[in-house]
């Protein structure tokens, strides 16, 4: 029997629960490209607004991730256990960098397949193609030499593998598609499953930049990616975090990279990104049987940052992969610098009371270092360094909101008013949520 995409779409969009082949009807069209573009986004907003049941989620992950290769590092006899990480997303979220590093100097192995920025957040792929040289979408050969040798690879999904996730992904991403549990949920598991994973650790991110804001819904969806992964046969543990503000001093696609390799060499690290960072990886740790709970395995962390032994993965990653072989040296001379660069002064003395997330966001998409299409490019340069916390104090008794760099004056001059915006000073910051929420399991 052939089943039309225009009829899956209506019973979707009348409330129908698909059976399997529907669904996978609609995912091989996806590849083979017999689903037009349009019957994609309308599919999408049809689960938007109607929802799937567990059955669908779980009949639509396997789709995806079976719709291409699925790889199979049994043969590969790796000495640890094959472990990932993935974020919902979030503004200056580059704990992928620093994570992956510390698993593979802690004995486990990183195929860790990462996406571009999706809405208003940032990708860790497009933080990756800051590095120049840097090959972000390797063969599957290469990825497969690259984990052996480095222990870690941070890039993205290779040609065969789930291929019908990278084009319903960059659908979503303009069609006003993103915030889906169902779709989420899908898109993220799709890629780890193919990856062979034998263990995930997901942060599921709620607060102003996230794209689950309120903490119920970011519960919502850790559950559902929980219970998908571990019916699926892939153990998976998620924490809540809170993006209320940017995650650590930086936001943009080259800064973040800097960022990275100072924390994983010994130079400033900021307090909420290393324990959402730390958290995350000892959680991971315990998962693979590399510790024998969550205290041994934050000792392992702590151990492999201090020693240098995760920031030596990172280079040979970095090299491995086709950068610089001294981009912990000279990472100034290898990462991209935009012209402008200017603080952000506070028009008022006094302390960062609340930072709208999404709107420091938009502000650096608007900068060129986000896509408001597919098609878009980058710009690696921009973005925000040195973001005022909140709590601290700003202003002529204080210090900028932030340091802006941009590529031209005029963009400086919106980004800056988009800043000045998003983050409220007030006399005195209010209570923040706690970092780490919750732990779903």
């Amino acid at each position: 029997m052939t089943l039309l995409p225009q009829e899956i779409i209506r019973r979707k969009r009348d409330g129908a629960e698909l059976d399997v082949a529907e669904i996978e009807a609609m995912v091989r069209g996806a590849v083979d490209a017999s689903v037009t573009d349009a019957q994609i986004a309308a599919f999408a907003m049809a689960v938007f607004f109607r929802g799937m049941t567990m059955p669908e989620r779980v009949a639509f992950t396997r789709a995806m991730a079976r719709s291409g290769r699925v790889l199979d590092w049994s043969a590969a006899n790796l000495p640890g256990p094959v472990l990932d990480k993935h974020s919902t997303g979030g503004i200056g979220d580059k704990t992928s960098l620093i994570l992956a590093p510390i698993i593979a100097a802690c004995g486990g192995f990183v195929p860790m397949i990462s996406g571009r920025g999706l809405g208003h957040t940032g990708g860790t792929l497009d933080k990756m193609d800051a590095i120049p040289g840097y090959v972000s979408q390797p063969e599957t050969d290469v990825l497969d030499r690259v984990v052996r040798s480095a222990g870690c690879a941070v890039v993205g999904a290779t040609r065969d593998i789930a291929p019908a996730d990278r084009r319903i992904y960059a659908i979503r991403d303009t069609t006003g598609t993103v915030e889906s549990i169902d779709l989420i949920t899908a898109s993220i598991l799709s890629k780890k499953m193919a990856a062979g994973l034998s263990g995930l650790v997901m942060d599921v991110k709620f607060g102003t930049g996230a794209f689950m804001s309120d903490i119920d819904d970011a519960r919502a969806l850790a559950r559902s990616i929980v219970d998908v992964a571990n019916g699926g046969g892939l153990p998976t543990v998620a924490l809540l975090t809170d993006m209320n503000q940017p995650l650590g001093r930086t936001a943009g696609n080259a800064v973040e990279v800097r960022e990275s390799i100072d924390l994983l060499t010994g130079g400033p690290k900021d307090g909420r990104l290393w324990e959402v960072t730390a958290r995350l990886t000892a959680e991971l740790l315990v998962i693979g049987g590399l510790a024998a709970d969550a205290e041994a395995g934050r000792v392992k962390v702590e151990h492999a940052l201090a020693s240098g032994a995760a920031a030596e993965r990172f280079a040979r990653m970095v090299r491995d992969l086709g950068g610089p072989a001294d981009i912990l040296e000279k990472a100034d001379r290898h990462l991209p610098a935009a012209p402008v660069i200017r603080p952000i002064a506070a028009e008022r003395d006094g302390v960062v009371a609340a930072v709208d997330a999404r709107a420091v966001g938009v502000a650096i998409v608007a900068l060129g270092g986000g896509r408001t299409r597919p098609e878009d490019g980058v710009d690696h340069a921009v973005g925000l360094t040195g973001i005022a916390a909140i709590g601290e104090a700003v202003g002529a008794k204080g210090r900028p909101l932030a340091l802006l760099h941009a590529r031209d004056e005029a963009s400086a001059a919106a980004a800056e008013a988009a800043i000045r915006a998003a983050m409220a000073v007030a006399h005195t910051a209010p209570a923040q949520p706690a970092l780490v929420a919750e732990r779903i399991a």
